[in-house]
């Protein structure tokens, strides 16, 4: 497979790219450098966040519209609004996912023996979920969905590699650190998946009407 030449790229998507590759194939190099580089909540979220937090409602849109959605045997094409209507939800709700789990990160610091910093913990929130947007591709395929879970698991690897890292926390200190984010994560997206479910469903019903 012939890669793409980063001087083909504008530089703003080279850039991003390259982050998104460090994070994943070499983590335990990279959190160190974004530890120490200078930052904002605004030069995180862009470019970085805004594009790749577009993969995974993007993919699911199109590949529900060509492939559908199969279970029990069946498959179903969800109507075009109500699929719009919830990869658009989900995306803004993404985008807030990152700052709120940051508040949640920056806030358990100094009980795990880290320094606040919101925003080196909007660094390890954002960065942290580069595997779970990267993984969300599959889901132009909705049977590979597995494939996107595994990717989200391992983005719970580098949110343990990072938390210290970044957040200065005691590395004995790091799993329990990560477990409480975790659990903190877990419920946001629960809650995530029940208002993007009620903010889609007027429009299903609509369009079944």
């Amino acid at each position: 497979m012939t890669e793409i030449p980063s001087n083909n790229l504008p530089p703003m998507a080279a850039g991003v790219i390259s982050r998104a590759k460090d994070i994943l194939l070499k983590p335990k190099e990279t959190w160190p450098v974004i530890a120490a580089e200078p930052a904002t909540t605004q030069s995180i979220y862009v470019p970085y966040v805004v594009l790749l937090a577009a993969i995974g409602p993007l993919a699911g849109f199109i590949g529900g519209q060509l492939f559908g959605i199969s279970m029990l045997g069946i498959t179903y094409h969800p109507p075009l609004v109500g699929a719009l209507v919830t990869a658009i939800v989900t995306y803004g709700l993404s985008l807030a996912t990152v700052f709120i789990l940051a508040l949640v990160i920056d806030g358990l610091a100094p009980s795990f023996g880290g320094q606040k910093d919101q925003v080196q913990a909007l660094k390890v929130a954002a960065y942290a979920g580069t595997a779970g947007w990267v993984g969300g591709v599959f889901g132009l395929i909705p049977a590979l969905g597995i494939i996107s879970l595994l990717f989200a698991l391992y983005g719970l690897y580098l949110l343990y590699l990072g938390l210290p890292v970044v957040m200065k926390a005691p590395q004995d200190k790091a799993i329990g650190y990560t477990v409480v984010v975790i659990i903190v994560y877990i419920v946001l997206f629960l809650i995530i998946g029940a208002v993007v479910g009620a903010l889609a469903a007027p429009s299903l019903v609509s369009i079944r009407g």
